[in-house]
């Protein structure tokens, strides 16, 4: 079941899957302000990967043995400053009570603009592209990074407005995945939508009164996933601009799924047609 969405795009279906064009996109956007992350797994992810993003790291006061044995390095080893504090300075840096004892200050992540999002693009040939639509929780939006992250996606795409800020909260569910993946704050989602049709990219939108499954459609060429909001779902103008519209099978009796639990579902079905599962 086919939709055409307002980016009117012409051709076949054939004509949408070209690679796009070698070109290195730098163009980005990023905030000044620290940035916290919390847990173990998130703090390893970012010290094997970008340790100079470390500014400064805040310990439980005797973490204990397993803890301090689980951590990438002793953290009297680190070059920044390591401070030793009890559970109440850790709550009001962390902003929640799973931060397994240490809270890392670090540079923000560089998030993508418009801009930056379709250079990056353009030195991909066949990308894998996730677009949160409305994805307001900030445990949803940190599960659906970390299984973007897990099943490849080449960039997350999120609108400038209805969606979460990177918190410790998004850092600690995405376990480590906030810190290594692609992600783009766009300033208006319709219009990036339509660019990336006009750059080949097949927009697949779900759907619950959708007549198509998932599973009933090629999903091997350039492709963006584009999943709702938990309960609304996509809002009326981005299932608009979507290609495709499908449905995942529901056989209980519940009547939808959680939004991570969906993302993962389209992603990994997009992965097994392609061939890499």
């Amino acid at each position: 079941m086919s939709r055409r969405g307002s980016g009117r795009r012409s051709g076949k279906r054939s004509d949408q899957q070209k690679s796009f064009a070698k070109r290195d996109g730098k163009s980005r956007s990023a905030r000044s302000e620290r940035y916290f992350v919390c847990g173990i797994n998130a703090f390893n992810q970012l010290y094997e990967t970008d340790p100079d993003r470390l500014i400064e790291v805040f310990l439980l006061e005797n973490l204990g043995r397993e803890r301090m044995q689980r951590l990438a390095i002793d953290p009297n080893h680190l070059v920044v400053p390591v401070q030793q504090v009890d559970e109440d300075h850790l709550f009001r840096l962390a902003g929640t009570d799973s931060h397994q004892g240490i809270v890392a200050a670090i540079k923000p992540p560089a998030i993508l603009d418009d801009n930056g999002a379709l250079e990056l693009l353009e030195g991909i040939e066949n990308p894998l592209i996730l677009v949160l639509d409305s994805c307001q929780d900030p445990r949803n939006f940190g599960a659906c990074l970390r299984t973007a992250e897990a099943a490849g996606v080449d960039l997350v795409v999120i609108p400038r407005s209805r969606s979460p800020e990177l918190t410790p909260t998004v850092s600690k569910v995405a376990s480590g995945a906030a810190e290594v993946q692609k992600i783009a704050r766009v300033s208006n989602l319709a219009r990036f939508l339509r660019e990336l049709q006009d750059a080949g990219v097949w927009l697949v939108g779900t759907d619950g009164e959708a007549e198509g499954s998932l599973y009933e459609q090629s999903l091997t060429g350039p492709t963006a996933l584009v999943m709702g909001a938990e309960g609304e779902g996509m809002r009326r103008l981005t299932a608009e601009h979507c290609d495709l519209l499908v449905k995942l099978p529901l056989l209980g009796t519940v009547e939808s799924l959680n939004l991570s639990v969906a993302t993962g579902i389209g992603l990994y079905e997009i992965l097994r047609q392609r061939g890499t599962t």
